[in-house]
């Protein structure tokens, strides 16, 4: 009956191991899904919807050839749609119902008066595009290279065939291009990747080789046993004559006699190979066991929450997304630096202006031409890319769009951070400096939303703060000119105002008392060209970075001469080296950074940083 036993045993190892096997060989699933298709008459630009990078769950891996160059970028689909603009442009969708990749012609919105754009065939093949669709004649001015571009969440390029695995969330889109003026690339593949774990194929080849043992066992004890029992029990009489002993073996003979415990030996040792072996098959891998944990772990989907009435909670409105992410944020800053770094180094104007405007752009300009003449000048605060204590964009969708950054000197702690104010005014232009300021010692930046929630825009003429940001401007000037006696002192905080202290009525007194009696001096404030950029903060205020442009002119009060000191930066700027009985007259641009508080609040307007450049010199005309 063992024997039969261990039969039934190895005939269930066998075909347990076997369909174990079977399972992660020849009945394994593919471990992926692909997707293709191809494009006859591709356009400068193509965009991947989020359609078809949703066809299947998991990653995506991308493949795109056709074209010399490959550029391959993704980011929010009103920022990709909006770089591309009016250009036609190839879509690629899914068709749920045939499985597969679609490609569609897009072009731009018909005028008023205009014919409307014909649309893509929709019976046309899965895998080519519409061939009775007319080529677009593409505007020259709006085709350039998407590469670089700040609205990228993140970008990659090869040539002839690009191939990259990304997870794309819902709401972003991928755009596809070669060089923004050749054709985009022809060929497009999508894979995801499929679960072809096979559970039950270590269960299986573990239970075969526990079975495997069992029959073994049944063997080796049916053997035992079938030996115990084997040949004809006889009875000896009483008359029988005694044999004589058998001879004793020789030597030899008891060495040939060993061998039935060399086979047992040999019998013993086929178990353990054959157990590790299946073992080894049965354990190398998750994929061969059921996921527990997953049942574990997995948590009921959560019911809509009724009133009292019975009536559901209403959905909350999607809020307007910031203008950048945190790590767009931080690569945005790295090109930054490394930019300003070279233009700094190299007084590169026309490299200034890839990344600079307005009143930022004008101090570094300033300071480059002054430079030129002194080498003991110094140089520009350096632009940091990291570490980076503060990210604040605008809540927007639309342009132009703005963010605050705030950086911080790891090497010298004692450095003031730096707040940066950066604009981006359309799709097509990166983000460009606006306002660099260092901050006060002292200074107490308010509570203000994460970088993932960003902050709204607040008007200029918006009436909910103590002062419309629009006024803050021309509001400070006064008080840096009348000090104390102006209408608007009150308003500000004086504690910790060093600006007030150095260009105010107190310092302005100083440098009239530095001048010799023979010359006066006149200043005069004014609201610069910079724009009034305001940020909302938690507690209902608002950061105001401004500009205000400061002129000093000094004229001779005695019928004689004057000019800029040798060697000083108006002298250097201006380029005048000589005497004027006109005068000689400075403008200084400062940029300034106010927290504004909410209307009600028991705050004053705080100064929290600023920057002072010398921006023209020149003789008086």
């Amino acid at each position: 009956m063992r024997f039969v036993f261990a039969l039934v045993a190895f005939i269930g190892a066998v075909l347990m191991i076997g369909a174990g096997v079977a399972q992660r060989t020849v009945l394994l699933e593919p471990d992926h899904v692909t997707r293709e298709v191809t494009i006859e008459n591709p356009t400068t630009y193509m965009v991947v919807d989020q359609e078809a990078l949703a066809a299947f769950a998991g990653q995506q891996t991308v493949t795109a050839s056709g074209s010399p160059e490959v550029f391959l970028s993704y980011g929010r689909t009103n920022d990709v749609l909006a770089w591309i603009g009016d250009t036609a442009y190839t879509s690629i969708g899914y068709d749920a119902e045939e499985d597969a990749l679609t490609s569609s012609l897009i072009t731009p919105a018909a005028e008023p008066g205009d014919e409307p754009a014909p649309e893509a065939d929709p019976d046309a093949p899965a895998d080519t595009a519409d061939e009775d669709a007319a080529e677009p004649e593409e505007n020259p001015d709006a085709t350039g290279s998407p590469s670089g571009s700040d609205l990228w969440l993140d970008q990659f390029a090869a040539e002839n065939v690009l191939r990259t695995t990304v997870d794309i969330p819902e709401g972003i889109t991928v755009l596809l291009a070669s060089d923004g003026t050749e054709k985009a690339p022809s060929r497009v593949g999508i894979s995801w990747p499929l679960d072809n774990s096979t559970p039950w194929a270590g269960p299986l080849i573990a239970g075969g080789a526990l079975l495997f043992l069992i029959g073994v066992f049944f063997l080796i004890t049916g053997i035992r046993r079938h030996r115990r029992g084997r040949g004809p029990r006889r009875n000896v009489g009483k008359s029988a004559k005694r044999l004589p002993s058998a001879p004793k073996p020789t030597s030899r003979q008891i060495g040939r006699g060993s061998g039935r415990r060399a086979i047992g030996r040999s019998r013993i040792a086929v178990v353990p190979v054959v157990a590790i072996s299946a073992m080894a098959l049965s354990g190398c891998s998750a994929d061969y066991w059921p996921d527990f944990t997953a049942m574990a772990t997995s948590t009921p989907t959560a019911e809509p929450t009724a009133t009292a009435d019975g009536e559901e909670e209403p959905v909350v409105q999607e809020v307007t997304p910031p203008a950048v992410t945190v790590p767009q944020m931080e690569r945005i800053m790295r090109r930054i630096a490394v930019l300003a770094g070279d233009a700094d180094s190299e007084r590169d104007e026309s490299l200034l202006s890839d990344r600079f405007t307005g009143p930022a752009f004008d101090a570094r300009e300033a300071n480059y031409a002054i430079r030129a003449s002194l080498d003991d000048y110094a140089a520009p605060a350096a632009i940091r890319a990291s570490p980076i204590t503060l990210i604040l964009p605008q809540q927007s969708n639309v342009w132009p769009r703005v963010v605050m950054v705030v950086t911080q000197n790891e090497d010298d702690p004692t450095e003031a951070p730096i707040a940066l104010v950066l604009q981006q005014q359309s799709p097509r232009e990166n983000y460009h400096i606006v306002y660099e300021m260092a901050l006060a010692p002292d200074a107490q930046v308010p509570p203000v939303a994460p970088a993932s929630i960003g902050a709204p825009i607040i008007s200029p003429e918006f009436k909910g703060l103590l002062m419309p940001p629009g006024e803050v401007a021309a509001a400070y000037a006064d008080v840096l000119l009348k000090g104390s006696e102006s209408e608007y002192d009150e308003l500000f905080t004086v504690d910790g105002d060093v600006l007030r202290e150095q260009l105010g009525v107190r310092g302005q007194r100083e440098i009239a008392a530095s001048l010799p009696d023979t010359a006066d001096i006149e200043f005069s404030n004014e609201v610069g060209d910079g724009p009034t950029v305001a940020l909302a903060t938690n507690d209902s205020g608002a950061l105001v970075s401004v500009e205000i442009e400061q002129r000093e002119k000094v004229t001779p009060n005695d019928g004689g001469t004057i000019g800029f000191e040798e060697g000083s930066p108006g002298a250097a700027l201006s380029g005048f080296d000589g005497k004027s009985a006109k005068g000689v007259q400075r403008r200084v641009s400062l940029q300034l950074l106010f927290y504004v508080p909410g209307v009600g609040s028991d705050g004053t307007i705080t100064l929290l940083g600023w920057s002072e450049n010398l921006i023209s010199a020149s003789e008086v005309k």
